[in-house]
């Protein structure tokens, strides 16, 4: 998706989006008592460090890592955190990272700062050359379940068909996927 793209799909579901933005930010607020939103260090295009917004859903001394790696991921979740990760509503802030073009719409997720193995993968494949995206070929083929191999194979088959028409197809595979509930397993 060009950037022009990016950015009008970017005003216009914050646009949309506004009121499920406030109610489910007075959600979080009330079932937690903490900071609405949680700030991410991620791993952007070309290996920049950029910080990508999240609803809160696990409580402030949780780990940073992956939630696959934590030895119960259930207990650092807040009351709500569970059902907006089972919707994927915690992702909706990351519209504001395409909005001033940290990430976009569609592209590999962004791997957390200590993700290494991820990391140098998409970098000996040339992977980090993208900007990141919300969702990515990755997510609608596994999400959760993908090993690393199989999330830098799907982003590199990414790379390479990428086009316009993908993208689309791509973000209505995401919305189909959200709607089923398929591939969260946390």
């Amino acid at each position: 998706m060009n950037r022009l793209f990016s950015l009008l799909l970017a005003v216009f579901s914050l646009l949309m989006l506004l009121f499920p933005l406030i109610l489910i930010s007075i959600m979080v607020y009330f079932s937690f008592n903490g900071p609405i939103l949680y700030w991410s260090k991620r791993i952007g295009k070309n290996n920049l460090v950029f910080y990508m917004p999240k609803f809160r859903t696990m409580y402030m001394k949780t780990p940073e890592v992956a939630t696959h790696l934590l030895q119960n991921p259930e207990v650092f979740l807040t009351p709500i955190g569970g059902f907006l990760r089972k919707t994927s509503l915690d992702e909706l802030p990351q519209i504001w990272s395409v909005f001033i073009g940290d990430m976009n719409f569609v592209g590999p997720r962004p791997a957390l700062f200590n993700q290494e193995d991820l990391i140098l993968l998409r970098k000996e494949n040339e992977v980090d050359s993208l900007t990141p995206g919300i969702t990515g070929w990755a997510q609608v083929n596994g999400r959760d379940e993908l090993s690393i191999l199989d999330k830098v194979d799907f982003d590199i088959e990414y790379m390479r068909r990428r086009s316009f028409l993908f993208d689309i197809k791509i973000l209505w595979m995401t919305f189909s996927k959200i709607m089923e509930r398929d591939g969260v397993s946390h």
